[in-house]
């Protein structure tokens, strides 16, 4: 029975090439210069940490985040932004959070949309992922249609399609 799985996954090697991207942009603004400016990515937790000297250069650092993770095919709701706190040194330090996996509530909504359409499909929750099945691939087609216009939280990716 062909059937296929709803992930939200990030590439952590374009999350890496995002970060640099984003390093090599503060070293040549020159709004930058002088700012002390810090980006370290902690490829284990997906934590972003960022020290730099004022909040119009935290906004601006975000901005560059999004703008390069968009080009690398990294949806910007994958972001959760903490708010800016102050430093010994009277700088200002946040954290990104890599937000990834589905979550319960999620994986729920997709299911209840999923069993609202009437397709001839069978949608169940494994962990931080949704397996669709059915009997036909055409159906499969239209439920990845219907979950890319979908309005949720997360953005999502399909793997694992087996005919």
């Amino acid at each position: 029975m062909p059937s296929f799985d709803i992930v939200n996954e990030i590439d952590i090697q374009e999350l890496d090439n995002t970060v640099n991207l984003v390093k090599k942009e503060c070293e040549g603004r020159f709004d930058f210069r002088g700012s002390d400016t810090e980006i370290d990515l902690n490829k284990k937790d997906k934590i972003v940490k960022i020290t730099t000297s004022d909040d119009m250069k935290c906004q601006a650092i975000k901005e560059m985040m999004i703008k390069h993770g968009v080009k690398r095919n990294i949806d910007s709701r994958v972001f959760s932004f903490g708010e800016p706190e102050n430093t010994s040194k009277g700088h200002k330090k946040f954290e990104i959070k890599i937000e990834e996996g589905l979550g319960k509530d999620n994986a729920k909504k997709i299911v209840k949309i999923i069993k609202d359409s009437k397709l001839k499909v069978n949608a169940s929750i494994m962990d931080e992922r949704v397996r669709v099945e059915g009997k036909k691939i055409d159906d499969l087609q239209a439920v990845m249609q219907m979950m890319k216009t979908s309005d949720l939280d997360v953005p999502v990716q399909f793997v694992n399609l087996k005919n």
